[in-house]
């Protein structure tokens, strides 16, 4: 019996690949929805334009720069009564050096595709292993100069692998909206949704932090996943921090905190 072809062993390691990532995959849907022990996210800072300013401002981080996220999620978790009390502990990683692969130009579903398997394989690389294994978050948060007129790239969460990828200003004026985006990417890795329109509007009634609110508007507070406080149907402004920003019922099915 002759050697198999080329093309069968390369489909064959493909088909093992898959079902490798497929039970990875699987288990950790299983673990982070469960809520039977504290979720470890690891922020990874990444210095995005070299700056010498972004630099320094990367420089003053430590865990308690994060510690707002850890502290909104035990408020909200309390009010859909989890058992577990403290669903997320947050904690800062070691700075990175080599940043991600840059967002496609054409980012047609192909070009999103690969990527996706680009930067997971850039994680897979450049992520120091501190031992957490395959159930720790990783939120890679690229910092840019906090220049007033500065429009940063779309951030993004993803709920196979664990991974995210922010984009935020290194402004000390800044870190607490920040953190509002940290964890909005944070809870799509465990199956949170956006909750807003084209033009960042919230969505109504999923994208409302209290969409029974009569009168309707002005809204008091952010729903997480639509991030902005709604002003009327069509418009809104971003929360300034956590304080302001709450978990709905629809975002806190989603991530298994009510039945």
């Amino acid at each position: 019996m002759g050697l198999p072809k080329f093309e069968t062993v390369r489909i064959s390691l493909l088909l093992v690949a898959l079902i490798c990532f497929g039970f990875m995959s699987l288990h950790q849907l299983i673990y982070t929805r469960g809520w039977n022990r504290t979720l470890q996210v690891t922020v990874f800072p990444l210095n995005a334009d070299s700056h010498l300013s972004t630099a320094d401002y990367i420089d003053t981080l430590d865990d308690d720069t994060f510690k707002a996220i850890d502290q909104w999620a035990e408020r909200e978790a309390e009010r859909y009564d989890l058992d577990l009390k403290t669903p997320f502990n947050v904690s800062l990683g070691p700075q990175i050096y080599n940043l991600p692969p840059a967002w496609p130009d054409n980012a047609n579903p192909v070009a999103v595709l690969f990527w996706g398997l680009r930067f997971r394989w850039w994680a897979f690389r450049n992520t120091p292993d501190d031992g957490a294994g395959l159930t720790r978050i990783r939120m890679f948060v690229m910092y840019h100069d906090g220049k007033e007129d500065k429009v940063l790239a779309h951030s993004l969460g993803m709920q196979k692998g664990l991974m995210g990828l922010v984009h935020a200003f290194a402004d000390h004026r800044q870190t607490a909206q920040n953190n509002v985006v940290i964890a909005h990417e944070m809870l799509h890795t465990v199956g949170a949704i956006d909750k807003y329109s084209i033009g960042n509007t919230p969505l109504y009634p999923i994208g409302f932090a209290n969409p029974q609110r009569q009168p309707l508007f002005p809204q008091r507070n952010a729903e997480i996943m639509a991030g902005q406080i709604p002003t009327s149907h069509y418009s809104s402004y971003m929360a300034e921090s956590l304080r302001s920003t709450i978990v709905n019922p629809y975002t806190a099915s989603e991530i298994n905190w009510v039945e």
